[in-house]
């Protein structure tokens, strides 16, 4: 059967990755949709990004440019780092990268040049990272970058006042734009959550596998997920993000 899979933050967990797709019994016809961050906090940064590009071989995969990717492309293809990046995950990535060669540099760029802001499916549910600010929706966004940054759009759905109906002035107009919107870049381990978390039309699927959460798969029509071990348990002697 053909289904269409989210997966949610990885930062580097490839054992975590391994897992969900074997959890999922994911096939060649499923369409898998990865939302960002592939890289910075565990210590399989590249392996994850060959493990990607090698699905994509095989199978219909969307891939959601991530904050994390973005700075990860900086620094390979510009030579760009920041001691903030650094404390964020991203030291382990460029320890990981020294044992990389200049040929798989040079097809890791690739793929994080050609990575998607959003996607936008035929049945209206928007796939993006972290979120957009213009209340006429993607295709107005004045600043492109918060496609990866953006908290706003998660905040606004977590405070709502459920009590508020949809068709009122009051109700917040980003929330009536898509049917449904699927976002990782702000784990729900902030509100003391591990699992896919619903707020009004939007879908958070970062389950906090930067840290000590599992890393997630959800299959977009039937709601049913699969989730990995928790990342410090499957790196037991790193830190990842924590």
């Amino acid at each position: 059967m053909h289904r269409k899979l989210v997966i949610g933050d990885i930062h580097g967990g490839l054992r975590a990755l391994h897992q969900i797709m074997d959890r999922a019994k994911v096939t060649t016809d499923d369409t898998l949709i990865f939302l960002g961050d592939y890289v910075d906090g565990w210590s399989e940064s590249p392996q994850v990004l060959d493990f990607l590009i090698d699905k994509s071989k095989k199978q219909e995969c969307i891939f959601i440019r991530g904050n994390h990717d973005q700075l990860l492309l900086q620094w390979l293809d510009e030579s760009k780092d920041n001691l903030q990046w650094y404390q964020h995950g991203g030291e382990s990535t460029v320890l990981a990268y020294s044992k990389v060669n200049s040929a798989t540099k040079q097809k890791h760029i690739s793929f994080l040049r050609n990575l998607q802001n959003y996607y936008l499916d035929e049945h209206n549910r928007l796939f993006i990272h972290a979120g957009f600010t213009n209340l006429n929706g993607i295709e107005y966004e004045y600043f492109p970058r918060l496609f990866y940054w953006d908290r706003t759009l998660w905040e606004t759905a977590l405070a709502l006042d459920t009590s508020i109906p949809r068709d009122s002035f009051l109700y917040p107009k980003r929330l009536k734009l898509y049917k449904e919107i699927y976002i990782g870049h702000t784990p729900v381990t902030k509100i003391e959550q591990t699992i896919p978390i619903q707020k009004a039309c939007v879908w958070n699927i970062d389950t906090g596998a930067a840290f000590n959460g599992p890393l997630t798969i959800l299959d977009i029509d039937t709601k049913e997920f699969w989730q990995s071990e928790p990342l410090n348990e499957l790196y037991f002697n790193e830190k990842g993000r924590n």
